[in-house]
């Protein structure tokens, strides 16, 4: 019977070694989960830090390029083969010879180097902030210390996903109206460069007073073409500026603010964070870790100033013995329909559950916004446009009316 060195952890997160004899790595990996242990390696006789072909992978990590549904891919498949009763850095070797990403593919190898040299799975992964964030390094905790990390990896898959699913829903609800103003843009300037000077020339031979809507449209013309570079740079500079200006803390906070309570788009982005907030909090909350700590990360994975302000406000009230509900309520940040039905799940024992729900509502609430905003932009983009392009027409017509009127008296 082959003898198998193995390491494993228990449920406190102490590493755990040995030698022992067994019929199959199947059997060893039954035998040490049965005792509560998560194992991270078997090997028969291999040498420390080596793997399966012997020699120790390198991995130098310059760019990582990591998107959301490579993080998806790579939770579902690691859950998968944990739960088959893969060693940990059995897992991880297979992922980081499969995995498409080559980034990803590299930080992986690197992971299960570490955790092969003796690091636990959490503090491997808490090396690559870039790739994984505090609220996934947050679960991986919470799942290694309790010895149910399969089930913490697809619970952290099915997070990514709906995560991802609402920034491709509010993705969509913008490209429309952003498309269409461009478009409209560029037909505008084509106009007064090409299309005006004709008429400006027309114009200027029948050395007549022009009315004022043409003066005005001429001298925009003019101006354009003339100094298009100073418009040019005039642009830049407005751009940059405002980029600087938001991520300073005072506009980065008015400029939250202004997307929270600004007409047609304000309520979407009221939604996506209400979404945002409880899917997460739940997600943490469902895993085990502390409300304090799920808060603190909630804060910080917001994307919101105002949200994670409101959502520290109501961690440091819950440090002073409050409930959560109430602080919450306080910051008028939250629907009185959220922080009512997450007071019920305090009292009633129910927290999780009462977050899901309010998460999976409000994410349905997303999809009806994004159709009806689709459906009522349409209209408003068109009517935009036609105002646009009918007032430059109507302005630059307006002398040849005026030209028909005298002539007719």
């Amino acid at each position: 019977m082959p003898t198998y060195k193995y390491a494993a952890r228990n449920a406190q997160g102490k590493l755990i070694d040995g030698s022992v004899e067994s019929p199959s790595q199947d059997a060893l990996v039954k035998m040490l989960r049965s005792q509560g242990l998560l194992v991270t390696s078997i090997s028969e006789e291999r040498g420390r830090g080596k793997s399966a072909t012997g020699k120790r992978p390198r991995f130098s990590l310059k760019v990582v390029r990591v998107t959301l549904d490579d993080l998806i891919i790579f939770s579902r498949q690691l859950a998968t083969m944990v739960s088959a009763g893969l060693p940990l850095i059995e897992s991880l070797d297979v992922l980081g010879e499969q995995l498409e990403n080559p980034h990803l593919r590299g930080v992986v190898t690197d992971v299960r180097r570490e955790v092969e040299g003796g690091s636990t799975f959490t503090a491997a992964l808490e090396k690559h902030p870039r790739v994984f964030s505090q609220l996934y390094v947050s679960m991986v905790r919470a799942g290694e210390a309790s010895g149910m990390l399969d089930g913490i990896m697809n619970q952290l898959a099915s997070y990514l996903e709906k995560t991802g699913s609402i920034r491709r829903k509010v993705k969509s609800a913008m490209v429309y109206p952003a498309v269409v103003s461009l478009i409209a843009i560029t037909i505008v300037i084509f106009i007064l460069i090409k299309v005006i000077p004709t008429f400006e020339s027309i114009y200027r031979s029948f050395d007549a007073q022009l009315p004022l809507p043409t003066q005005i449209i001429v001298i925009i013309s003019q101006t354009l073409r003339k100094f298009w570079f100073v418009w040019i740079i005039g642009l830049v500079a407005i751009g940059y500026g405002l980029t600087r200006y938001v991520k300073t803390p005072r506009g980065r906070w008015q400029f939250d603010t202004v997307k929270l309570n600004m007409p047609i788009f304000g309520d979407l982005f009221r939604k996506v964070a209400v979404a945002k907030f409880t899917r997460t909090l739940g997600t943490l909350v469902r895993s085990g870790v502390n409300i304090l700590n799920a808060l603190e990360i909630v804060a910080k994975t917001a994307g919101n100033v105002v949200v994670e302000s409101a959502v520290n406000k109501t961690k440091n009230s819950i440090q002073q013995g409050e409930s959560i509900a109430g602080p919450l309520a306080q910051t008028g940040v939250f629907p009185p329909m959220v922080t009512r039905m997450i007071d019920v799940g305090e009292k009633t024992g129910a927290l999780e559950e009462m977050l899901n729900k309010i998460s999976e509502f409000y994410e349905d609430q997303v999809d009806a916004s994004v159709s009806a905003l689709t459906s009522m932009l349409e209209p408003i983009m068109i009517a935009f446009m036609g105002v646009i392009v009918g007032g430059i027409v109507i302005a630059m017509y307006l002398p040849v009316f005026n030209m028909v009127n005298v002539v007719a008296k």
